[in-house]
């Protein structure tokens, strides 16, 4: 289930608050009220107490006092029929005069609880004490006491809150830290050189999504690299071939070893050029690349176009025995564009084409209009290629048959090329194949 952070942090806060309130709420409710009952208690018994003692006064003693009832007791429900008394009277002396809470009429009352009864005064000589059956407080519970227990009891709450609060935010904390260190550290080690990081993804979050994005950020940059190292390597192969050709007949005709005849000066000059075209196309690529390619836009007939591409590449196509065709209608809508760089991208398809339609094959281009855009199409009956292969062919320096030589598979560049300048004129180019059933490049510019 996918929870954001926030959702988290809400419900994480909101479990906090609730936990105090309800920790200040309990322990505040249960401690006032013991203390208000307790309070009710006392001034239940003060008040007996006076009854008690008017009793005395009247009567001189306690004379009947056993059967006696007092409103105290009734107002209170003490009294109930067959129940016994929840207090009972002892004389100064501590004999029970009125039975009740465990003890007896005539029996003793031990001293201590004498000390903790509620006393009884008459004229100022305590003729009696109430006994209950359990410890009552020495010091008499007033209103300013009771809001002292209560106002305590809050205090104790909210520090109970307070610490469950700690405890949450801790381990909420905690759970928010540990991705974030861990993303820091690789993130460290990233910049150090070691490319080779990976973070676990714990939670669905916005935080798993970073994970997740770094990892695949760590991926792409791992892939990058070695492309970058594989092209390198592909360019110092692409260079060094014609350098070391020139290089080798430039020492040759030095040394007197090869004579300075045309056909040694045409092989000098033919690998001259295969470099300096290299070097172009590289140049081409990086400026596209980079959003820097110049572009002369104008409007550019999409059939005149693809005239003019199969009119430059067929004498090549009559020599390997391959047929252009070319299908489009003469309505169809202008593309803005620079007529030279599609050019370009028309002569780099065919030439791909070219080198891997067998001989008795055929090579068509076709455009068509769609939804605001123009399609073009260059299909060709070669072998097609793998399914694999497809993701890669636009890449720099990749060929789909890795056992062709390069002096026969051209610089690897113009498919890359092809692309770039596709991308530059706000367009799309993709590939479909099958194998067995031919290649088909599709190239989408706006109409």
């Amino acid at each position: 289930m996918n929870r954001s952070l926030t959702l988290k942090l809400i419900t994480s806060f909101l479990a906090v608050s609730l936990m105090g309130i309800g920790l200040v709420a309990v322990l505040a409710g249960r401690i006032a009220n013991v203390e208000f009952s307790g309070f009710v208690q006392q001034q239940q018994r003060q008040q007996l107490a006076r009854e008690l003692a008017n009793y005395y006064e009247m009567h001189r003693g306690w004379q009947g006092i056993e059967t006696a009832v007092f409103p105290s007791e009734v107002t209170a429900g003490i009294t109930d029929a067959g129940m016994s008394r929840p207090l009972a009277l002892a004389a100064s002396n501590g004999r029970v005069v009125r039975s009740g809470a465990g003890h007896g009429f005539g029996g003793r009352v031990p001293p201590r609880m004498l000390t903790e009864g509620t006393p009884i005064m008459v004229g100022g000589e305590q003729v009696g004490v109430l006994v209950g059956q359990h410890r009552h407080r020495q010091m008499p519970l007033t209103i300013d006491s009771l809001m002292q227990r209560v106002n305590r009891a809050l205090l104790l709450g909210a520090g109970g809150a307070a610490l469950v609060a700690l405890l949450l935010g801790t381990v909420l904390a905690r759970t928010l830290v540990r991705p974030l260190r861990e993303l820091t550290g690789a993130t460290q080690a990233m910049a150090e050189g070691d490319l080779n990081q990976r973070v676990p993804v714990r939670s669905q979050d916005e935080l798993g999504q970073l994970a997740a994005a770094f990892n695949e950020m760590n991926q792409k940059l791992g892939q990058a690299q070695q492309q970058r190292r594989q092209m390198t390597a592909d360019i110092a192969h692409d260079l060094r071939t014609p350098l070391s050709l020139i290089l080798g007949h430039a020492e040759a005709m030095r040394d007197g070893v090869l004579p300075a005849d045309p056909e040694a000066l045409t092989i000098v000059h033919d690998e001259a050029r295969r470099l300096a075209r290299l070097v172009e196309d590289l140049r081409l690529l990086s400026l596209s690349e980079a959003g820097e390619l110049p572009l002369a836009l104008g409007l550019v007939e999409p059939r005149q176009t693809l005239l003019h591409a199969v009119a430059a590449h067929q004498p090549a196509a009559e020599q390997q025995q391959i047929t252009l065709t070319v299908q489009a209608d003469a309505d169809l809508p202008p593309v803005r564009a620079d007529g030279d760089r599609l050019a370009q991208v028309w002569h780099n398809l065919l030439a791909n084409s070219l080198r891997h339609t067998p001989a008795g094959g055929q090579i068509r281009l076709r455009a068509l209009a769609g939804d605001g855009e123009v399609i073009f199409q260059v299909a060709d009956t070669g072998p097609g290629i793998e399914p694999a292969t497809l993701p890669h062919i636009f890449e720099r320096f990749y060929r789909a048959d890795g056992a062709r030589r390069r002096e026969d598979g051209g610089s690897g560049l113009g498919l890359a090329i092809a692309r770039s300048i596709v991308l530059a004129h706000n367009g799309r180019i993709w590939v479909e194949s099958e194998l067995g059933q031919g290649t088909t490049i599709y190239v989408a510019l706006p109409a």
